[in-house]
């Protein structure tokens, strides 16, 4: 058992997580669909959207023939369940939810598109892997196309600091690249200029009070 709160898991609702999926996934099926509908040579109108384009959102959303389950919806759903059981954050549950996701692709969902390999086991198969290494790629190079998201209980000026920490070159270095003077007077430069002009020219350099 962890000791610290902050490291103890915590679970998710799975439930919320495939609802939210389903929502989303629908979303970008009907844009897609949209899109084609514009792009279109015939007239089909407005409701082409969902008449004749319709297997889009299908793909994205909804399969048809009593399996009503959503891509995006099993994804999500997948991926949270992996997290509870596992009780652990990492790329393996979206590997996971991208694994049986794919699966249910090559299994149905592009059958609108009357392709003869859809639902034979390759597809599955290739669906599959394809989907779960696409996914576990992405959340294993930080799941973020911006970035590493911000800690939130960081503040903002600590963060910036401790940027400015790892990045910043010690003085030391810096010295012996450019050199001391023009504006470089690390401590004990005196002393190693009066040295230097001694042993160079013979001049006596005093001492600064």
């Amino acid at each position: 058992m962890l000791s610290g709160d902050e490291d103890q898991y915590k679970p998710t609702d799975a439930v919320a997580a495939g609802l939210r999926g389903a929502g989303i996934s629908g979303a970008a099926g009907a844009i897609l669909a949209g899109a084609q509908n514009s792009l279109t040579k015939s007239n089909v109108g407005a409701w082409g959207v969902i008449t004749k384009f319709g297997g889009t959102i299908t793909l994205f959303s909804l399969f048809t023939d009593g399996m009503k389950a959503a891509v995006g919806s099993i994804f999500e759903f997948v991926t949270a369940a992996s997290a509870n059981l596992r009780e652990r954050n990492d790329y393996l549950n979206p590997t996971i939810g991208g694994l049986v996701s794919g699966s249910l692709i090559g299994l149905k969902g592009l059958t609108w598109l009357n392709s003869k390999i859809v639902g034979t086991t390759p597809a599955v198969f290739g669906y599959s892997a394809g989907v779960g290494l696409l996914m576990a790629t992405f959340n294993f190079t930080g799941g973020r196309l911006t970035g590493h998201d911000k800690n939130p209980e960081l503040d903002e000026f600590e963060r910036k600091q401790q940027m400015r920490k790892n990045r910043r070159r010690p003085i030391e270095e810096t010295i012996a690249e450019l050199g001391e003077g023009r504006g470089i007077y690390p401590p004990g430069y005196e002393e190693r200029r009066r040295l230097r002009l001694k042993e160079k020219y013979n001049i006596d350099v005093p001492n600064k009070f």
